[in-house]
């Protein structure tokens, strides 16, 4: 399979924008005809529900977005049939041509940790065979545990050409209280660059034609200044970007984070396009591809991801 930053970059410029649509489905904030129609007396009754709204989005955003990004929190939530659910719409938006960035931020040591990059990568290893679970094109990783934690999902996903995107320098308010920290250097640096380094190191082992590895840096858009600074240190590393709309960041924001040809970094909007509507509406769907297009004439200025190129062009 052609290499992940080489399929993500050819979507992104496929697509003409670096929006991503992160699915991330909420029983309050469902439409009424889908609630009603489902109740939610149950955890399966509520799977299903989540099943066909964000199967409805998917159908909606697959023609104007490259990637989608599912919250397996969301899922998990509903338990069981939720998972189900999350593996079927992974599924549907894999057969529709769109990237799927599995936002689960895994993390763990040896045996524990292969068995989660397997579960989303390779599938489970049984009697000479691989039987696959999520198929996911990449995932998100929390970097806390160290190199041997991450290699697990570094190796895992290598093997099917998928990528990996490490927590760098996340966009939650509290971010800081951790990732602040200044680490023994000369000079001293933020805990957030030395992992920024890290991966920077560990993208260069495995460059796409496209001049990007695969192994990429979540960073929140909420920290434009700290995002240029890392875009400069790692112009290798492809950006998955959250914070974006309806937690404050804005389009400006998210400029650092491409190189000067527009390419780089795909960016997450979740609320924003999933839920621009109030519950009682009936023109929902209309609603939720306005905030798409919305979203990607925004970051249009930003990214010369709109200027379409051949697949042969890339590099």
């Amino acid at each position: 399979m052609e290499h992940f930053a080489d399929r993500l970059t050819a979507a992104i410029r496929s697509k003409g924008t670096p929006l991503c649509v992160g699915i991330d489905p909420r029983w309050e904030s469902l439409p009424d005809e889908i609630r009603t129609r489902h109740g939610g007396a149950t955890l399966e009754s509520v799977a299903a529900a989540f099943e066909e709204f964000c199967g409805r989005v998917i159908d909606i955003v697959a023609p104007l977005v490259p990637a989608i990004k599912p919250q397996s929190a969301f899922f998990e939530a509903a338990g069981p049939a939720g998972f189900a659910t999350q593996g079927r719409l992974m599924a549907k938006a894999r057969n529709l041509g769109l990237v799927v960035i599995l936002d689960a931020k895994r993390n763990d040591i040896a045996s524990t940790a292969a068995a989660y990059a397997d579960a989303a990568f390779t599938g489970l290893r049984c009697d000479g065979r691989d039987l696959p679970v999520w198929e996911a094109d990449a995932l998100t990783v929390n970097p806390y545990l160290g190199r041997d934690a991450v290699e697990p999902f570094i190796e895992s996903a290598r093997k099917v050409s998928a990528g990996v995107f490490v927590l760098v320098r996340t966009s939650n308010p509290g971010a800081g209280l951790f990732q602040d920290l200044l680490v023994q250097g000369n000079p001293p640096r933020p805990l957030y660059q030395h992992v920024g380094s890290a991966v920077a190191s560990w993208t260069r082992e495995n460059l796409g034609r496209c001049g990007f590895g695969d192994v990429g840096a979540v960073v929140g858009a909420t920290y434009p200044a700290e995002m240029a600074a890392l875009r400069q240190e790692m112009p290798e590393v492809p950006f998955l970007i959250p914070g974006y709309g309806s937690q404050g960041g804005t389009a400006a924001d998210v400029a650092p984070a491409f190189r000067a040809d527009g390419s780089g970094a795909v960016v997450s909007s979740s609320r924003g396009v999933l839920f621009p509507f109030k519950p009682a509406d009936a023109e929902w769907e209309t609603k939720i591809e306005r905030a798409a297009r919305a979203a990607i004439a925004d970051l249009a200025p930003y990214s010369t991801a709109r200027i379409k190129q051949p697949a042969e062009a890339i590099g």
